[in-house]
């Protein structure tokens, strides 16, 4: 259901997309600045219990983000993408990278083109256990980019 042009990628190209990041997560660590923004979430049905850890450069876009602790393959690969995708960006951008991703996620139309290897999740609609997984970094960077805008 994109909305920009469609992007091929193929069951096999997913599987190796979120095993690499549950194998070799790039940003599982805890952040080393002290005024990185911080947010907390675990799940009831998973092992999943996470912290991620966010911080701005002056100029006010994305200067680190990572997060750290016990989570499933799921978990790990989203968390592990969703960061290189924030890294960067304004927070404008960055809301809106997170407001696609969780537009593919519940099947409504939406932009491939901001995704990149997020699109590994384009089928998790499919198997419901696993949107909450899918789900959990992005919705804790949400809420730290949500927090970070209002208080400037």
């Amino acid at each position: 259901m994109p909305t920009s042009a469609e992007f091929a990628l193929t069951p096999e190209m997913m599987r190796e997309i979120i095993m690499d990041h549950n194998a070799n997560p790039r940003h599982k660590r805890k952040s080393g600045d002290e005024s990185a923004l911080t947010a907390h979430s675990s799940s009831v049905n998973c092992i999943d219990d996470i912290d991620v850890y966010l911080s701005f450069s002056p100029e006010g876009k994305v200067k680190d983000a990572c997060w750290d602790g016990v989570s499933c393959a799921i978990t790990t690969a989203s968390s592990d993408i969703l960061c290189d995708l924030l890294i960067g960006k304004t927070r404008e951008e960055a809301l809106s990278i997170i407001g696609e991703y969780m537009k593919m996620i519940h099947e409504e139309p939406y932009d491939a083109s901001k995704l990149e290897e997020a699109l590994a999740f384009a089928n998790t609609s499919k198997q419901a256990a696993r949107i909450h997984c899918a789900t959990i970094a992005f919705d804790a960077f949400k809420g730290l980019l949500e927090k970070g805008k209002s208080n400037g």
